[in-house]
């Protein structure tokens, strides 16, 4: 088996790195950064994010486990004190396959060049630094609201414990295939009118914003990534027919991450 190994960059993260790759090594297995099946990420979810966007074009072949080396990681099931139980594990024992859904987002310019897309393990958001985000949403192809506000956020149901929860959106099973809408800061009135709570829309339905003014540029950011974008004819958002693929070598439920993460006492 082919492993590779993504590091927070501390020397804490960088220590067990170094730790793990000299034990798989010695249990014969090959390290290979280009064409892994399993990565492990060593430092929080910032890292595990960073590891799923430089993999994210082997989704269907490589498989990703977290090991946190700072505040719990929800992305994250091994502690320090477990690595030389994690690599008997990857080396001596298969791994049980737990896929996520992801978000694809598409972004067309006015242009008609080939258009920008991108998958989000946990959110797109879409902001802009010259006023308010104005759009027209539409779902399925029918025009659902008239937008403006602060800016939008299409979480993943893994996604939805992140800036999502923070937006005041709700937690989403991941075993449910959808995404979720949330609004930043909506402005009503008798031209712009919005639903005013969070959306959740299945896998077939497909989620299209348009903007309303021609000269305004926008911020997009997918997960940790924030581009900017000019001429924008349209952005849209969808469940992604690729999954995230989890190695699980022992249970740790969704609600368990979630009771962990924002609930526990636990330090």
């Amino acid at each position: 088996m082919r492993f590779s190994i993504t590091s927070k960059g501390d020397a804490k993260s960088n220590e067990i790195m170094a730790r793990i790759k000299q034990y798989l090594t010695d249990f014969d297995l090959e390290f290979d950064s280009n064409e892994p099946d399993i990565v492990i990420s060593v430092g929080g979810d910032g890292t595990f994010l960073e590891a799923f966007h430089t993999y994210n074009h082997r989704l269907e072949n490589t498989a990703f486990v977290g090991v946190h080396t700072g505040h719990l990681g929800f992305y994250a099931d091994w502690v320090p004190g477990e690595v030389e139980k994690l690599i008997i594990e990857i080396a001596k024992n298969p791994f049980q396959i737990i896929e996520y859904p992801l978000l694809e987002l598409t972004i067309h310019s006015k242009d008609g060049g080939k258009a920008d897309r991108y998958l989000a393990l946990n959110e797109g958001s879409v902001k802009t630094t010259e006023g308010s985000v104005a759009l027209d949403v539409s779902i399925k192809g029918e025009h659902f609201e008239r937008f403006r506000g602060d800016g939008l956020c299409i979480s993943t149901p893994s996604g939805s414990t992140a800036y999502n929860k923070a937006l005041g959106g709700g937690i989403i099973h991941p075993s449910l295939e959808s995404i979720q809408v949330t609004e930043m800061a909506s402005i009503n009135n008798r031209v712009f009118r919005t639903i005013g709570s969070p959306l959740i829309l299945p896998k077939h339905h497909e989620l299209k914003l348009m903007p309303i003014y021609d000269d305004r540029s926008f911020l997009i950011t997918i997960d940790h990534i924030t581009k900017t974008f000019s001429n924008v004819k349209s952005i849209e958002c969808r469940v992604a027919e690729e999954k995230i693929r989890f190695a699980r070598f022992r249970n740790f439920p969704f609600w368990k991450r979630v009771h962990d993460s924002f609930i526990s006492d636990e330090r």
